[in-house]
């Protein structure tokens, strides 16, 4: 485990309507509403997945290797004010993440292929994100589309979401194209729970999420758009 990185526990379930409805209704007493959230509670996000030639990302979640990573760029409500090239850490239990942050401008050449925007010697991660793109030949795979409903509580540093909507842009790598219309990519009853917190998550919590009623799965947003993309056109990994 890399010591500088910020570790913290990640739980992933499966919900459906009626749970959602039940757990909001406790967390709403018990949690704040994260502050970026717009009038509804919620907030879009839209990622740009990448992986290599072998498919390593994909094929290490679906073989279950618990140490692994993968990289995306993330945008929030379809904006470009705030732009993040990622690389989220898996490792046993607990998940860390980088993030390096990009313009508008470094977007589209990174888009085009010119990864020369990224070779910054004096930034340790973009360096890394150059390397990857330029010489592991990382390359966009899929879009991942969702709106998210978090919760946060400071006791704990715990943070829940609700991920709902989830969509993938089939063939589409450009995450501001304005004709992009994703397309839903689980069934409209399911929404993904997410659970994150540092040390501990107080027991109040855990009582109101009833984690355990709920089973614990996956719940790969990335691994489901792939899958959803192979299923419906040509793709083969």
């Amino acid at each position: 485990m890399n010591k500088k990185l910020k570790y913290r526990h990640e739980l992933k379930f499966m919900i459906n309507q009626h749970q959602y409805f039940l757990i909001r209704q406790k967390l709403k007493n018990l949690m704040e509403q994260d502050q970026n959230v717009g009038d509804d509670g919620q907030y879009h996000i839209r990622s740009l997945y990448f992986d290599d030639m072998d498919n390593s990302a994909l094929q290490d979640k679906l073989g279950g290797i618990r140490d692994r990573s993968k990289y995306r760029i993330r945008i929030y409500n379809c904006k470009d004010n705030v732009i993040h090239f990622e690389k989220k850490i898996k490792f046993n239990n607990f998940i860390a993440k980088l993030k390096e942050p990009l313009t508008r401008k470094m977007y589209d050449e990174i888009l085009i292929g010119n990864y020369e925007v990224l070779n910054q010697p004096e930034k340790p991660f973009s360096m890394e994100l150059y390397n990857e793109l330029k010489h592991n030949l990382l390359q966009p795979k899929v879009i991942v589309d969702y709106v998210r409903e978090p919760y946060v509580c400071h006791n704990g540093n715990v943070r829940i979401t609700f991920d709902k909507e989830l969509r993938t842009g089939l063939h589409a790598i450009d995450i501001f194209d304005p004709d992009l219309k994703p397309v839903q990519a689980i069934d409209n009853d399911l929404i993904i729970l997410e659970v994150k917190f540092d040390e501990y998550l107080p027991e109040y919590i855990k009582l109101a999420v009833q984690l355990e009623g709920l089973q614990q799965q996956s719940a790969s947003k990335y691994v489901i758009c792939r899958k959803y993309l192979k299923t419906n056109s040509w793709e083969d990994y």
